[in-house]
């Protein structure tokens, strides 16, 4: 798990017994720590842990998470009488405050966990806002599977919210996990079906969808290399940038086409480029700037 940012950090971590004291004990007396006691051979650990992560890093900060192997860390589990696994404690201030044994629904862990927030006077509900930053920020920095995670999270604690959605979907066109994109989308709330965001999701796909077939990105480059005025090619590669979330090249390529040739294959540059800057917020400087070139051209 790599470093999230000062509020964050060492959210989830693995543990043993040299380091238990400082992990758990002491950390429990800032914030509640979440002890998941698990092993390799454990089938329903397997379940159970991902699920506890998930629940963990919405929680944003709130709570942190310590994976013990009892296999390797036999003293700690006998002094804490583990008999079966998975087992799962919840300490706060030093001791343990609560446990649970055996796989759990989704529902019964986020009520184990609120009862441990709930300890030390923070409220989970309201941690949404801050968990949509956090996944957000994992998404800046270009770690897509824990930014998925977290808004995947998010939506099975608020089904309705648009953020979450959003977010979940470009965290998994960035993994490439388009046919799960389509998969969401299909069953999205209604409320949330209509809304900015989800549209501009829409507008991404279509334009995957336009990508296919053509060359990669290389062959391409090295074509328009050859033919710079072979439009076709320039507009190939636009696409297949778009695809490969590498908008400023795409954006000027297409601004080079229009630049030269304003009605080239009914201004098909003009509505790439538009359809573009739907897919990013609008106040991007990148959509700010491009959309100023592209009026210029307009004009001109």
């Amino acid at each position: 798990m790599l470093e999230l940012n000062s509020k964050t950090e060492n959210l989830i971590k693995d543990s043993d017994e040299a380091t238990f004291m400082v992990d758990v004990i002491e950390a429990s007396k800032e914030v509640p720590v979440l002890v998941d006691f698990w092993a390799p051979w454990c089938g329903p650990c397997k379940t159970l842990g991902p699920a506890l992560e998930s629940a963990v890093k919405a929680a944003s900060g709130k709570i942190k998470m310590v994976k013990i192997d009892v296999d390797q860390n036999q003293q700690i589990a006998a002094q804490l009488q583990i008999k079966t696994i998975p087992t799962v404690y919840g300490f706060f201030e030093g001791k343990p405050v609560d446990a649970f044994q055996g796989a759990q629904s989704e529902s019964e862990i986020k009520k184990f966990i609120d009862k441990l927030i709930s300890l030390s006077g923070g409220h989970s509900e309201n941690g949404l806002e801050d968990a949509i930053s956090t996944a957000e920020q994992l998404f800046s920095e270009g770690n897509y599977q824990d930014s998925a995670e977290i808004f995947s999270a998010i939506i099975g604690e608020d089904q309705k919210n648009v953020l979450a959605y959003s977010g979940l979907a470009r965290a998994l066109l960035e993994l490439g996990e388009i046919d799960k994109v389509r998969d969401l989308m299909e069953g999205l709330p209604s409320e949330v079906k209509t809304s900015n965001d989800m549209n501009s999701i829409k507008v991404k796909i279509d334009l995957i969808d336009k990508s296919e077939g053509v060359a990669g990105i290389e062959e391409l480059r090295g074509l328009v290399d050859d033919e710079p005025t072979d439009f076709q090619f320039r507009f190939d590669l636009a696409l297949a940038l778009v695809k490969g979330s590498q908008n400023a090249e795409a954006i000027d390529h297409l601004l080079e086409i229009f630049r030269h040739d304003k009605d080239w294959n009914d201004e098909a540059a003009k509505k790439t480029l538009l359809n573009i800057f739907d897919t990013m917020k609008p106040d991007d400087p990148l959509v700010l700037k491009s959309r100023r070139k592209l009026s210029s051209l307009i004009f001109n």
